[in-house]
């Protein structure tokens, strides 16, 4: 969660040199080419098969690796990277929503407090406290951006569960490959169009330690932390880490140089608050129908 939230500031200067549609083409592709034969080799070639899963791998790795990263950097592309950590750490609230009315399954009433609570620190961190959009419309579209984006992340993780029997290199690898060719296809597509232009060698080398974070520590250090992490200690546990994706945002722009107001700190610390209130909630309910099975056992 460090590196996430260290990478979304890390984006957004680098977004001064090369466009964000090559910068993401760049950080998927290249990963997806590396860890390709790894799989290969730890799981054998048949694990290179999609068997039956094409379908359901090749739209989670359209949304999650594709939709997610650019929907989110295009949106910071028009806002702030502040915004996009704290924003994006609203996806456990926003699986609890989508749980809510796409099946039914209604969170508790303490959930439902604590997504309210986050909600309300975004929107003070968005607006400063101030409720007058009339000079940050071009920041509030982009924000809508980076929710739907964050969404489309939901999206992938609660759908991997439709690949059952993989390991999570599998799942990683087969959905990374889509997702990367996708976004290669939509940046050609941009550069064809003319709204944007392919970046000359010196503008890569420019941002060659900010490509290499984004590439290599970004995404395959990160998803192989994150992924192995969370089979150590368990999913709720590896939620509760999503915390540290703003602070870690926050101290690097901090060191950056960058001031923030206090109705800002008030915000992040609101979402913060509201996620480990819940995910100490949840463990609460965990525990006690742990008992009540033992018991009743």
């Amino acid at each position: 969660m460090c590196v996430w939230g260290v990478q979304l500031p890390v984006a957004k200067d680098a977004f001064e040199v090369v466009d964000l549609y090559h910068m993401t083409s760049i950080r998927y592709a290249v990963p997806a080419l590396l860890m390709l034969p790894v799989l290969a080799l730890l799981e054998g070639r048949a694990s290179l098969s999609y068997r039956g899963a094409a379908v359901p791998a090749v739209v989670l790795g359209v949304i999650g690796m594709c939709g997610s990263p650019m929907l989110v950097f295009i949106g910071m592309a028009m806002s702030r990277s502040e915004h996009a950590a704290v924003i994006v750490s609203l996806q456990p609230s926003i699986a609890a929503l989508a749980l809510w009315f796409l099946r039914g399954i209604r969170p508790a009433n303490f959930t439902v407090g604590c997504i309210a609570l986050a909600l309300t620190g975004v929107v003070l961190v968005v607006t400063k406290g101030q409720l007058v959009f009339v000079e940050s419309y071009r920041e509030l579209v982009g924000d809508f951006i980076i929710l739907l984006g964050a969404a489309c992340w939901v999206v992938y993780t609660m759908g991997t569960s439709r690949l059952a029997g993989w390991s999570i290199w599998r799942i990683t690898v087969l959905t990374m490959i889509p997702g990367a060719l996708a976004t290669v296809l939509i940046t050609q597509v941009m550069v064809f169009s003319g709204y944007i232009h392919t970046p000359s060698a010196t503008q890569l080398l420019a941002v060659g330690w900010e490509l290499g974070y984004l590439t290599f520590i970004g995404v395959v250090f990160a998803m192989l932390a994150w992924n192995f992490g969370n089979r150590r200690i368990g999913p709720q546990n590896a939620t509760l880490l999503i915390n540290l994706l703003p602070v870690s945002t926050f101290v690097f722009r901090a060191i950056q140089g960058y001031r923030f107001a206090p109705i800002e700190i008030i915000g992040a610390a609101l979402v913060v608050t509201a996620l480990i209130a819940n995910n100490l909630y949840l463990r609460a309910i965990h525990r006690s129908q742990s008992r009540s099975k033992a018991r009743a056992s």
